[in-house]
């Protein structure tokens, strides 16, 4: 494997001592014991960062506190917020390739993934930005006046206040900016939890926050581990909000522990998306599309889509197409921009996934292609496509969060949707076929919170993200992020006479 080096500012920032940025201030402390930073394309440690506990955990409370508290970032002007904003966009684009190599090391993505990623951030920002001058209330004095009761009455947005935002590893920098975005344009003061396994650009970017202009205090990023750290900051009485995206098994968890101050919660969860292929549709075209709406990300992407139906009449062309794209996939280290497809985050997801897909030839499927992992070094598996699935097989029913795609014939649309919406998630789907009118009926009746028509994965800060069933609670992005990092107010004024 040819071994591609970072460039130097990846390297010192590797060399530096870095823990928990609470307040402005690094913290050095490590209660919660050191947590090494796992390279997965070689399996080496790069790093080791300190993790906090309970005491870090409580500072980093009191400080969003303090900051929310004393209006530093809240009652700024909204054009001022505006400009900070579009200040620490610029900053990281000033430093795109550092923050795109650290996620490459960090997660294992290729490197072309990892700087789309942090175009997609600084996009985020800039759309945001322009957010705090449009949190508009209604005016209603109309609408309640009249026959002798006359009033002045109007709704207000603030914002919610301590918000914690707890980030999953597989897309490091975009799923923590696709909520500080947002909630810093609200106002809220912000606490950050990286996933243990991938904290060093949410660290790069804490640090440009307050590079930026953003006070101290209003960004904390807080190091540890989920069971310690992520759970105290559920349980917490001090904070407001918290907005989670991972598993729906740990969803549900955060559900019950925010129980205790009824803190307000947004989910995004779960998925085990379904794609549709009509054989009306541009077959060549829906090949890449389909392929990478799986294998992007080695498959690690909550609204991957990973169950494949296929009209009858073109499944064995279509198939055909994928079996071929897979295996010119180029597997290995993302520093190398051949690679389309990294490692796996850890062995322990290696390993998962090589179990699902020793389930799914126990069970009776087909291996078309792959369905091994890949070398001794690194967390590898091959894009694995599976035929011949049934409805109840494991690698059909559950989310396996790897390069597997499970793919089964239907005759007609009735066939198609009810396979598809046979599950209990309901992120994403995608419909492939030429017919406007199909497509419309069809999309109206898959159970699912994002739909694409002859592409997919598609996002836009303006149109909201999020998912039906299981897959969640709330929305990310659009104009409905900003509902869900405010909350409203009434004001009824009776006029005198």
């Amino acid at each position: 494997m040819t071994v591609h080096q970072p460039i130097a500012a990846v390297g010192a920032f590797l060399d530096r001592p870095l823990g928990s940025l609470i307040d402005g201030t690094w913290l050095g402390e490590a209660e919660g014991g050191m947590i090494d930073v796992v390279d997965p394309a070689t399996g080496s440690t790069l790093t080791s960062v300190a993790a906090g506990s309970a005491r870090a955990v409580q500072q980093a409370v009191d400080a969003a506190r303090a900051s929310f508290a004393d209006g530093r970032w809240c009652n700024l002007p909204p054009e001022e917020r505006r400009r900070i904003l579009w200040r620490f966009a610029d900053m990281l684009s000033e430093n795109l390739e550092e923050l795109a190599q650290l996620d490459v090391l960090d997660n294992g993505m290729p490197l072309a993934f990892a700087q789309w990623e942090i175009n997609g951030c600084i996009d985020w920002l800039r759309h945001f930005s322009g957010e705090t001058t449009r949190l508009f209330g209604r005016h209603a004095s109309a609408a309640i006046s009249g026959g002798g009761h006359d009033v002045h009455a109007y709704s207000s947005m603030q914002p919610v206040g301590v918000v914690a935002l707890i980030v999953p590893w597989n897309a490091p920098a975009g799923n923590m900016m696709i909520k500080l975005a947002p909630a810093l344009a609200a106002g809220n003061s912000c606490i950050v939890k990286p996933a243990e396994d991938t904290p060093l650009t949410a660290l790069r970017i804490g640090e440009l926050a307050l590079e930026a202009g953003i006070p101290a205090g209003v960004v904390n990023i807080l190091i540890g581990h989920g069971h310690d750290v992520g759970q105290a900051l559920a349980d917490h009485v001090d904070i407001d909000k918290v907005s989670f995206t991972g598993s729906t098994e740990t969803g549900k968890h955060i559900v019950r522990a925010s129980a205790g101050n009824l803190k307000r919660v947004t989910l995004e969860l779960g998925g085990k998306s379904p794609v549709i292929v009509f054989d009306d549709a541009d077959i060549e075209a829906a090949i890449s599309q389909v392929a990478m709406g799986i294998f992007a990300n080695s498959g690690q992407i909550c609204f991957a889509g990973s169950r494949l139906y296929v009209q009858r009449g073109v499944y064995d062309r279509l198939m055909a197409g994928l079996v071929d794209f897979a295996t010119r996939l180029k597997v290995g280290s993302g520093l190398d921009p051949a690679n389309l497809l990294g490692p796996l985050i850890s062995g322990k997801q290696r390993d998962r996934v090589s179990a699902y897909m020793e389930r799914g030839r126990s069970q009776g499927a087909e291996v078309v292609t792959g369905g091994n992992s890949v070398g001794t070094q690194g967390f590898f598996v091959e894009p694995t496509i599976f035929a011949n699935v049934a409805r109840d097989m494991d690698i059909v029913r559950e989310e396996i969060f790897g390069p597997v795609l499970v793919a089964t014939p239907f005759d007609d649309a009735e066939d198609a949707i009810r396979a598809a919406n046979d599950t209990r998630y309901g992120l994403g789907a995608g419909i492939f076929s030429r017919d406007v009118n199909k497509v419309h009926r069809v999309a109206r009746r898959l159970n699912a919170g994002n739909i694409w028509v002859n592409c997919y994965g598609i996002t836009h800060p303006a149109l909201p993200f999020g998912g039906f069933k299981e897959s969640g609670w709330g929305r990310e992005m659009g104009s409905e992020v900003m509902a869900a990092f405010s909350e409203t107010k009434s004001v009824l004024i009776k006029l005198a006479e």
